[in-house]
């Protein structure tokens, strides 16, 4: 029996090579990811269309590797996307058609999956009490052993959890939408995680504004109006304000192109072009999205040196622009792109990423491994538990029209996690502040995470770029005009704790 097994894998190995040497012009996407596949699958295969630009400091590609190509090619076969004409994607499909069952047969097995683990590595779906408290976007979630007290809580414990994780709006993959300007892209597989990332953290920055942390999506209640006119920003078309066709031209000028992958840096100036860009106004008078976007990294040309810096008078300038100077503050969207290493994660900032989840304010991280963006939502000791855009469904057109319009795809019940140590390091973290008190809320919690950082701060607060002082916890949150001056601090970081220079990357 193991003899026919292995056969069968070395001869869908074989079919599949010999395959992707015979159409080199067509690219085989994944066309899905189960909840048991690598997070890392669905972006390893497809060479972005910006890599040959020379010099971009803020594009990280992986090597695609032979097993990262053929393991794709098993979960792709059938779904084809390609800049040839329709006549010939059916040509290759029904030239697929014989093999397809056969490759889907040998992949589903048992031996094949454990086979694809051990190469690329599982999906984590199990979520242990013994391991700690879960922190969800500022939300506690007591799940600790000493929290169980008998069989009904134990059965129970994970329940607030889990109606919490589904209640996050996610965002993926997506086929079939219109195509993106001239191209002939009608799917983002392969090369949009990023930009379905942030997605689904602006997203959540709006469900915040709009229905408040404490909102759950039910199936016993009608469906909130503000939570669909949420999922219409996000559609897939021109007409949607926030749509990926939407995104690419807003990103032009940092590089977003389609069919290529995106950093974070570059992704957060995009958003924040796009909030810039006149919009039709809801029936409430408000802009489709209504708060301030304030991206902390330093200059509009990249960072000069140093953790980037939270300043106060540059987030009151963000709010004055956005109200047009008819008021002094408004909600606001911090966003805090960070290169925090070279491979993977200076080990000295783990618990400072951990700490951020605790904020009130915090949206997560925009973050994953190499080449494969999710979007990071919680954490559990060494756990970042995240929500993942690298499952394909259809486009679905949800319009206010529809009684019960169908969010399922909107919504995931999977909680999968990953080692917080093995995401990549370059990395955008989301904050929201409804008004000024929970700005100074989070100035304070921030500056006192950067005085707990041993010198090295994931980012530090100060009240203007003109002043080399930082703003400390209590000079925040008792006196907004009182600050400690440190000339080791504040907008031009002199090192000296001894961080190794390389721990300082710049956008």
């Amino acid at each position: 029996m193991k003899l026919a097994v292995n056969s069968s894998i070395f001869v869908a190995l074989s079919m599949m090579l010999t395959l992707s040497s015979k159409q080199n012009s067509v690219r085989i996407v994944a066309a899905k990811c189960t909840s048991k596949s690598s997070t890392e699958i669905a972006d390893n295969t497809q060479v972005p269309a910006a890599s040959a630009k020379a010099g971009s400091s803020d594009s990280k590609f992986p090597k695609a590797s032979l097993w990262s190509t053929f393991f794709t090619s098993g979960f792709s076969v059938g779904e084809t996307y390609s800049e040839s004409s329709s006549s010939e994607k059916k040509t290759v499909h029904s030239r697929n058609s014989g093999w397809a069952a056969a490759v889907r047969k040998v992949v589903s097995g048992g031996s094949m999956r454990r086979f694809q683990e051990r190469v690329l590595g599982s999906v984590r779906t199990d979520v242990s009490s013994s391991d700690g408290d879960i922190w969800l976007l500022g939300v506690c979630h007591k799940i600790s052993p000493h929290e169980a007290t008998g069989d009904v809580d134990t059965r129970n414990v994970f329940a607030a959890f889990e109606q919490d994780f589904s209640s996050k709006i996610l965002i993926t993959y997506r086929k079939g939408f219109d195509a993106i300007e001239d191209s002939k892209y009608t799917s983002d597989v392969n090369w949009g995680c990023m930009l379905r990332s942030s997605q689904m953290l602006v997203a959540q920055a709006l469900l915040f504004h709009k229905l408040g942390r404490s909102w759950r999506k039910t199936i016993d209640k009608p469906v909130d109006k503000d939570y669909i006119e949420i999922l219409q920003l996000f559609g897939d078309s021109e007409t949607a304000a926030f749509s990926i066709h939407n995104l690419l031209q807003a990103g032009k000028g940092y590089g977003l192109a389609v069919g290529s992958w995106v950093g974070p840096y570059a992704m957060c100036r995009t958003w924040e072009v796009l909030a810039r860009n006149p919009r039709e106004k809801n029936d409430q008078g408000e802009p489709p999205l209504p708060m301030a976007i304030y991206v902390v990294s330093g200059d509009e040309d990249g960072e000069r040196g140093g953790a980037p810096v939270v300043c106060i008078e540059d987030a009151s300038k963000r709010c004055s622009e956005f109200s047009r100077g008819l008021v002094s503050w408004t909600p606001l969207l911090l966003l805090v792109p960070l290169v925090l290493g070279l491979d993977k994660v200076n080990l000295r900032y783990i618990p400072l990423l951990q700490s951020t989840f605790k904020f009130p304010q915090s949206l997560g991280i925009l973050g994953g491994k190499p080449g494969a963006s999710t979007y990071i939502i919680g954490v559990q000791n060494d756990k970042a538990f995240y929500l993942d855009p690298h499952d394909v469904k259809p486009v679905v057109n949800i319009t206010g029209d529809t009684q019960e319009p169908n969010t399922a795809s909107y919504h995931c019940n999977i909680s999968r996690h990953m080692p917080l140590d093995s995401i990549d390091p370059s990395l955008a973290i989301g904050f929201y502040c409804r008004d000024k008190d929970d700005f100074d809320d989070f100035c304070s919690r921030a500056s006192k995470l950067a005085e707990e950082s041993n010198g090295a701060p994931l980012f530090t607060v100060a009240q203007s770029r003109s002043l080399p002082m930082q703003v400390t916890s209590n000079s925040v949150s008792s006196d907004n005009t009182r600050f400690e001056e440190d000339d080791s601090l504040g907008m031009n970081l002199v090192n000296d704790a001894g961080t190794n220079e390389d721990d300082w990357q710049f956008l």
